[in-house]
């Protein structure tokens, strides 16, 4: 594995309060193509309004895996969780 690598699980608040949730390399690139229109097709139609959480993990299995386990929550669930990460939205 490349020691330079880096991934993350993100997720973004979008501008009808839903969260979207993805992984990448680079959380900050990632979210100004989903800002610009270039990013999921999710995020075009629900325009992102910031990177609300990221975490990095040591190979790319355990991100993918982190943002499958994330989406599979309810919304009530997420945000717990976020919460717990000391993020609130409101």
């Amino acid at each position: 594995m490349d020691q330079e690598n880096k991934y993350y699980m993100y997720v973004l608040l979008c501008e009808d309060q839903t969260l979207y949730t993805g992984f990448s390399t680079d959380v900050e690139r990632r979210f100004q193509q989903h800002v610009n229109g270039t990013g999921a097709k999710y995020t075009r139609s629900h325009q992102p309004l910031k990177i609300l959480f990221k975490k990095q993990f040591v190979n790319k299995h355990d991100a993918l895996s982190a943002e499958y386990a994330f989406k599979q929550l309810t919304r009530s669930q997420k945000l717990n969780y976020l919460e717990k990460q000391g993020i609130k939205l409101k």
